[in-house]
This record gives structure tokens, C-alpha cells and sequence, in this order.
């Protein structure tokens, strides 16, 4: 099979390209997906993602694991990445959150021209449906439904007058022309309509109201083995259909676009060939470009999380009464698209500084109305509250590297969680502010027993608390960077240093990190990413 375009990887970045490319009839796009549709009542139906977190369904979740980890006293990680159309949109907490904008005009500073906040607003506001409407921040008329809360909790409303006790500014718009302060978060969540309250996936919004397009074929239950090259040009990707053992190949006239997110990408590009000599060649694989930086710059956002056992039977929990709500949130959310199962559990948003004279917030709390205790893998008796909390713009860099030559083998994932001592200093002072918060007289009411900590704690026994406790919040970027130096991936238009027809387009080109959740910021590269393919091919 020959496509004008080659698309590896149906995730957040893969349905945008998909979908914005084959807007053009005369053009033919091929979308190669390892996973399904991805489109079942536990992705549509919020609350729904507290039972694909944990993995249990490894058929809509990866499900992956890191190596030992020194920083978290020898622990393996957990990080959970969506598998089938969506990608991570499909489960993830829907949190609708751009970053700052600093953060953008970091990466234009990098070399990385076009990428600065003023040049990448326009395409944020291209993808957004805003309930609220339009305005020189958000958009009405995209693809994304973008949503305020439809059932928030009262503890939520209770957490952010907590926070203000402790001085800190409220703020209804965290993607606005300021990100500090503390209130709800928006969600990528249909409003009005037959879908209302529903996830709003980026398959949801992109891709599944345009797979009966002639000109696009999507093949599901493929996945990626290797990307073609002819010298230093890409023609095609190799897959798997499903699990049968014979290779297939389809070809690219113009293009192939990896977008297998930031552990998928550098891993096909070093099963072709392309990356560190010394990742490569001790798997048996020829080394056909190399390119210092493929798996390289790996970051994330560690999250240490604070909980409280709580008597209000309103929050997420295990118990008789919650099984009696749980039943009847269920009909109220299939009638109405609100209730408990239109919660995208972590409602509540904090930007904070660890420091006044910081210029922007350098934490990100979230507030979540369940205990969630290891990624939802370890379930608590009764009903209670958490507050998740990361540094926002780490030190410490990881790297994704290959286990062996096999495709269908999970990558290697090292991220290094706190081996640069300045995080975990920084993760100190982030804990402590929160739990002053999680303490003040506004949240009295639900306040019944602190799990885990407690007002005497000293420096040390919270430096191991964050040690035995903290994994990832699931923002990985990096690597497979954009930029001009001799680490970078990709140049500012995406394309592979080095090589022709091949571009990589989704969270991996992050050169750092943004101060925030990483999903919107996926979408608004992807559909930057687009305008520029579309651009060079004419």
C-alpha cells in the first residue's frame, strides 16, 4: 500500500495529523495505531479512569514500567500511557492546561524559532471549543470541547478557600493572561449536545468524525516496527497486524510522521537505526544515521501526594453508602452527563510559588476528591481526599533506550527521578506548602485522619516520604527534542536532522519541560505540525 503520508502512532498528536491532513481530498494519509478504537464506555465515561489507570486493561493502557530507580530508594516506576486512538487522552484526567507562557518563549530562545508564546497561541485557539466562548485566550470553534467541571465537588470549592486562608490568589483561568493562583480546572469534556458530560478524547474530537473519509485509512491493532529509509530518506514503516508474525509495509510518497509519544518515537527510530551508536548496535541493529540525542533529555513531573481518610460520603469511595451513590451517579450521568462520573477526579488547581520573588509558579498541585494511592493500584476501605504535588520544571533528565531488537518489546525507561539534588529540595518545600493548605480551618470539616504524614514530620523524614512514596503525574516529554544543537532530534520544523521525509510530531520534540499538564500543548504541536506539512508538500 502507497499514502501520500505515513502516520506511526494514533495518540493526541497522531488524530490531529490525521485528521488536518486528510482535509485535503486530493491527498491519501495512512494512520498505523498498536491498539483499538479505544472508545468504550470506561474512556467516554469520566470517572472511568480510575479503573484503566492502574492497567488492569492492557488493552487501552500500557501499562509501563521504569528501571530501578535510586532516587526513590530503588523502586520501579509506573507509567501508565494510553494504548489505541486518543492515545493518553483516552485516559487521562482530562485537565485542559497549557503551561505558562515563558515556557514557549524558552523554547523560541533555544534556537527554536516559531515555537515562541505569541507564534503557538493561535493554534491553542484553533483546537479549542471553550464553553465559555471565544476571547483573546480561548477559542469557540475547534475540534476540542473544552469544559468547566460539570459536578465538581464542594471539597473542591472548600480546598481552594484553604488555599486563599493561606494567601493564596484565586484564579478561574489558569490558560489566561496569568497561571498563578488556585481554583478549578477546565477539562476536555463534550458540553451540550447528545454527548454531554462525555470524555472529549482527541480521537473523540479529530479523528472519529472523519475515518469515513475515502482519502484516510486507519489501521488498528498495528504496530510500528522500524521506519523504512533508502539511504538518508524515509519511504515507508514497517508493522505487525496484530499478532501474526509476517511483517507489512506501507509506503510514503511525501512523508512518514513518527507520533508514538515520547517513549514510542525514540524507540522506532532506534529499532531503524536511528540514534547513539551505543544504544543500537549491541541489539544486533545496523546503525543507518546517528543521532546523539534519540532517547535522550527525558523529563517528567514527579508527584508526591498527600491524603486524608474523610467521613463525607459526597468524595469517591469504597462502602456501602458509595456503592448506593455510585449506582445512582450512574444513571444520572447516562441521563443528564453530570454526577460523580463527570468528574475527572482531580478538580482542584494550584500554581503556586515556593517563593515570592519568583517570576512564575514553580509547583502544581492537584487536588483530587479519592484517595488514589499508587496510581489507583492500591485501594483504601471508607472515603477520602489527596492532593498531588509536582515541581513543575524538573532538573533531573532520563533517557528511553531499547531492551533488545524486538518491536513488541516495551522500551527501556529511565527517568532519573531526583538525581539532581536541586529537585529534590525544591519537592521538600512543595509538600510542606501543600500540606499548610490541606490544614486550614476551611477544610476542617473534612479533615479526619492524615494518612501517611503529620504535623511533627522533620526535613528528613519528608525527604523520605517523597523517596518511598512519589511516581510520575504523567507529563514525560523530551526525547526526541527540537532545536540546533548537537542533542536535538528534530529542527524547528519538526523534520529529522539528517534525513529527508522524515518528521517526528508529539510530546517528545519538547525541548524542556512545560509548567503544566502536557496534553493541550501535544494537541497545539500537532496542529502547528500540521500547517507545516502542509506548507512544504504544497
Amino acid at each position: 500500500m502507497e499514502f501520500d503520508y505515513v502516520i506511526a502512532g494514533g495518540g493526541s498528536a497522531g488524530s490531529v495529523l490525521a485528521a488536518r491532513l486528510s482535509e485535503n481530498p486530493q491527498v491519501s494519509v495512512c494512520l498505523i495505531e498498536a491498539g483499538g478504537k479505544a472508545n468504550n464506555i470506561f474512556v467516554r465515561a469520566p470517572a472511568g479512569a480510575v479503573a484503566l489507570l492502574p492497567g488492569y486493561f492492557k488493552r487501552i493502557n500500557w501499562a509501563f514500567k521504569t528501571t530501578p530507580q535510586a532516587g526513590l530508594g530503588g523502586r520501579t516506576g509506573y507509567q501508565p500511557r494510553g494504548k489505541g486512538l486518543g492515545g493518553s487522552s483516552a485516559i487521562n484526567a482530562m485537565l485542559y492546561v497549557r503551561g505558562h507562557r515563558d515556557d514557549y518563549n524558552r523554547w523560541a530562545a533555544l534556537g527554536n524559532g516559531g515555537w515562541d508564546y505569541d507564534s503557538v497561541l493561535p493554534y491553542f485557539l484553533k483546537s479549542e471549543k471553550n464553553a465559555r466562548g471565544a476571547n483573546a485566550f480561548h477559542g469557540d470553534s475547534g475540534p476540542l470541547y473544552v469544559s468547566d467541571q460539570q459536578s465538581p465537588r464542594p471539597i473542591t470549592a472548600a480546598f481552594v478557600e484553604a488555599a486563599t486562608e493561606m494567601q493564596h490568589r484565586r484564579n478561574d483561568d489558569f490558560n489566561g493572561a496569568k497561571q498563578e493562583g488556585v481554583g478549578h480546572y477546565q477539562v476536555t469534556q463534550f458540553h451540550g449536545g447528545p454527548k454531554n458530560g462525555e470524555r472529549c478524547s482527541v480521537a473523540a474530537a479529530y479523528l472519529l468524525p472523519v475515518m469515513a473519509r475515502k482519502n484516510l485509512t486507519v489501521l488498528t491493532h498495528a504496530r510500528a516496527a522500524r521506519v523504512v529509509l533508502e539511504g538518508k530518506r524515509a519511504k515507508g514503516v514497517v508493522y505487525f497486524d496484530g499478532h501474526k508474525p509476517d511483517e507489512k509495509t506501507v509506503w510514503a510518497r511525501r512523508e512518514v510522521i513518527v507520533a508514538g509519544g515520547t517513549f514510542g518515537s525514540p524507540q522506532l527510530l532506534q529499532l531503524s537505526g536511528i540514534g547513539r551508536r551505543e544504544d543500537i548496535e549491541p541489539h544486533g541493529i545496523t546503525v543507518q544515521h546517528e543521532l546523539r540525542g534519540v532517547g535522550q533529555n527525558l523529563q517528567d513531573h514527579l508527584d508526591t501526594t498527600l491524603s486524608y481518610k474523610s467521613k463525607d460520603t459526597n468524595l469517591f469511595g469504597i462502602g456501602f453508602t458509595g456503592t448506593l451513590n455510585l449506582m445512582r451517579h450512574i444513571w444520572n450521568w447516562r441521563k443528564t452527563g453530570s454526577g460523580l462520573l463527570a468528574t475527572p477526579f482531580a478538580e482542584g488547581a494550584g500554581f503556586l510559588k515556593t517563593d515570592p520573588a519568583l517570576e512564575k509558579p514553580d509547583i502544581q498541585l492537584h487536588f483530587v476528591v479519592a484517595v488514589v494511592d499508587d496510581h489507583a493500584r492500591k485501594l483504601h476501605l471508607g472515603y477520602g481526599y489527596s492532593c498531588h504535588v509536582c515541581a513543575i520544571r524538573p532538573f533531573s533528565r532520563g533517557e528511553v533506550t531499547l531492551k533488545n531488537a524486538n518491536p513488541r518489546t516495551d522500551p527501556k525507561i529511565n527517568p532519573r527521578y531526583l538525581s539532581d539534588p536541586r529537585d529534590m529540595e525544591l519537592a521538600l518545600k512543595a509538600v510542606k506548602m501543600a500540606r499548610r493548605i490541606l490544614q486550614a480551618p476551611a477544610l476542617a470539616g473534612y479533615r479526619h485522619k492524615e494518612l501517611g504524614t503529620g504535623p511533627n514530620m522533620s526535613d528528613d523524614q519528608w525527604r523520605d516520604y517523597i523517596r518511598s512514596t512519589s511516581d510520575t503525574i504523567y507529563h514525560p516529554v523530551g526525547t526526541c527534542k527540537m532545536g540546533t544543537d548537537k542533542m536535538a532530534v528534530v529542527d524547528p520544523m519538526l523534520r529529522v536532522h539528517g534525513l529527508k521525509g522524515l518528521r517526528v510530531v508529539d510530546a517528545s520534540i519538547m525541548p524542556d519541560l512545560i509548567g503544566g499538564n502536557t496534553n493541550a500543548p501535544t494537541v497545539m504541536i500537532a496542529e502547528k505540525a500540521a500547517d507545516m506539512i502542509i506548507a512544504a508538500n504544497g
